[in-house]
């Protein structure tokens, strides 16, 4: 009997030891009940990212926890390309940003320091401020060059600057001279590649087409490499590099890049010096130059500091009309620039601005290879393009191969350019702003008296 009550108690204890076990199994979670993880996004882009991320998920058999893989997505050549461009775009104006914005501090702690109203004193303590290799001076006539380009009238040309200035302080650069010559190319052109004078100079550089010549330029009728960009930009830099090595002084270099070496040494002559060892500058032959030199290396200090402080007048730039990002590519065959824009989403307008040294709108690589300039965005797309692009040349290009045709074309004038005049604009700023003279405009629009423009007056601005 004790032994029948031994056995009926292990059972029981059994039994509550069981129940015990499997309630507890029951209200213990599932270890094998799938945990879902997503990965978060690894890049993000305004534009098409360039790299997605997608997560899958599984588990395995025996493991506790899912896992997950990066499986990346290939994007497109051109999603790389905009990219790309949105960010040059980007980092050019965030870096001028913070250039134009460490003036305005500049500026600010000049002013609490002078405690002055005296613009005089302002202008001497910001030039001086600015720590130019280039000497600049400041008297009656910098302070005129000064208060013209400060002006609202001149935000546009100055905002090309954002266009042409990475370009043209690389060059700068290359060449060993100081980059605050960059501010030159706004007096000679305004910083308009297509400007043109009275004297035949042209181009950013305003270069005549024997000196063009001389710094290695190809002017022809089908090329006018004065008004590249970064070709005459490079030409300039040797210019100013040889005249540097001559004088010794970069104000009497600026000098004869407005009125030529012989003109120069004229002045050095007439003033009492010796050219061979001069060691004087601009100023000191002042009274022995043109009088268009005279004005010219004010000019060029007057737009050095509007460039600088241009904010601490309350002026902002506009931003130039072309793209900031742009890249090359060297063509190798005969090409019209209407074959590309007809073919790939680009405006021909566009694409002569990006490249105006091509007269008629047609790369001539016959014998040697040409840069054609486009938007950054737009490179793969010439290239996925390129034998669609070159399918076209009989469209494009027959009627260019005869030389009566080519002639025809020549002679054909673009449209007349008209601007509708602005409060506060004076005909000299209007002149500079298209790269045209006073007394072109004047005779363009049978205009007497230069001061007797008004507001919303429609005037042309160019020949035709």
């Amino acid at each position: 009997m004790a032994q029948g009550y031994l056995r009926t108690t292990l059972l029981v204890f059994s039994l509550l030891f069981l129940t015990a076990s499997m309630y507890a199994e029951a209200q213990r979670p599932n270890r094998r009940t799938r945990k879902v993880y997503t990965s978060p996004e690894v890049i993000k882009a305004e534009q098409d990212s360039i790299v997605r991320l997608t997560t899958v998920e599984f588990a395995e058999e025996d493991n506790i926890e899912s896992h997950s893989i990066i499986k990346p997505r290939t994007n497109t050549l051109q999603q790389i390309d905009s990219a790309l461009a949105l960010w040059q775009r980007s980092t050019t104006l965030e870096a001028y940003e913070e250039y134009f914005n460490g003036f305005v501090s500049a500026a600010n702690n000049i002013d609490t320091t002078l405690k002055t109203s005296n613009m005089d004193s302002i202008y001497v303590a910001r030039l001086e401020a600015l720590m130019s290799p280039v000497p600049l001076e400041y008297n009656y006539e910098v302070r005129a060059a000064i208060e013209r380009f400060i002006s609202p009238n001149y935000s546009k040309i100055m905002g090309l600057a954002y266009y042409y200035f990475p370009m043209i302080e690389e060059e700068l650069i290359n060449a060993g001279i100081p980059i605050e010559l960059r501010t030159l190319a706004i007096v000679e052109s305004g910083l308009n590649a297509l400007a043109t004078s009275g004297k035949s100079a042209k181009g950013l550089w305003q270069f005549i087409p024997s000196t063009g010549r001389n710094y290695g330029l190809e002017i022809n009728s089908l090329v006018d490499e004065r008004c590249n960009p970064r070709l005459a930009t490079r030409a300039a830099c040797r210019y100013l590099k040889n005249m540097y090595a001559q004088y010794g002084d970069w104000t009497l270099a600026i000098a004869s890049y407005n009125c030529g070496p012989g003109n120069v040494n004229k002045a050095i002559v007439r003033s009492g010096g010796t050219v061979s060892d001069y060691q004087g500058s601009f100023w000191d032959v002042y009274n022995m130059l043109p009088r268009e030199t005279r004005n010219y290396v004010p000019l060029y200090m007057g737009a050095t500091y509007a460039f600088a402080y241009h904010k601490a007048h309350g002026v902002e730039f506009d931003l130039p009309p072309m793209p900031l990002a742009v890249d090359t590519i060297m063509i190798n065959r005969p090409m019209h620039l209407e074959q590309i824009s007809s073919t790939i989403d680009i405006d021909l307008a566009l694409l002569k601005m990006l490249n105006p040294e091509y007269i008629l709108d047609i790369i001539p690589a016959t014998t040697k290879s040409y840069p054609l300039t486009l938007p950054v965005e737009k490179i793969s797309d010439y290239v996925l393009n390129e034998q669609a692009i070159h399918a076209k040349d009989s469209t494009y290009l027959k009627e260019f191969v005869i030389e009566a045709n080519l002639e025809k074309k020549r002679q054909q004038a673009p449209p007349a350019t008209y601007y509708t005049v602005r409060r506060g604009d004076t005909l000299g700023a209007i002149a500079n702003r298209y790269g045209r003279t006073v007394k072109q405009i004047m005779t363009w629009n049978g205009i007497k008296n230069a001061n007797a423009i008004r507001e919303g007056q429609r005037l042309r601005v160019s020949p035709q």
